[in-house]
């Protein structure tokens, strides 16, 4: 848990390199989750010339950008198919004490978010980063039509 009660998790690392004039110039990606348990969450992507300054970056652009999700007797309200690029991916409500059933990209937003019992499946691509934006995008629908339902 961070100072600002966010609580950090380092999805993917990786090491991107290019070609220049003067030779290789080497750099590294992060995506991070952080979320507050308490139903907000966020993503972001940092690059940098080193790891410790992409992570910090990473969690300042997620801090940046969060997602209020619904959490209503510690799950979602209802089931949600979603397809985003290549990332196919269903979550459905769990009954309680049934636990986070969720691979490990899904289930890194989910648990960052303080969902106790949800299930879910990733269909399409095995590709981390999609798979945590399209989880992040599912939410965040899932919100809008949440309050939507509210309001009928």
């Amino acid at each position: 848990m961070a100072d600002n009660g966010f609580e950090e998790k380092i999805v993917q690392v990786n090491r991107v390199s290019k070609k220049t004039k003067g030779g290789n110039k080497i750099g590294f990606s992060v995506l991070a989750v952080v979320g507050d348990k308490k139903g907000r969450v966020g993503v972001g992507l940092g690059k940098a010339g080193d790891v410790s300054s992409a992570i910090k970056k990473s969690v300042s652009i997620a801090q940046k950008h969060l997602v209020e999700v619904p959490i209503i007797n510690g799950t979602i309200p209802f089931e949600y198919n979603i397809k985003l690029g290549a990332a196919k991916i269903i979550l459905k409500p769990a009954p309680p004490g049934s636990g986070v059933i969720a691979g490990g990209a899904v289930r890194s937003v989910v648990s960052a978010a303080g969902i106790q019992n949800i299930s879910s499946k990733v269909l399409g691509t095995k590709n981390q980063a999609s798979n945590v934006y399209a989880t992040i995008e599912a939410l965040r629908r899932l919100a809008l039509r949440f309050e939507r339902s509210k309001k009928a």
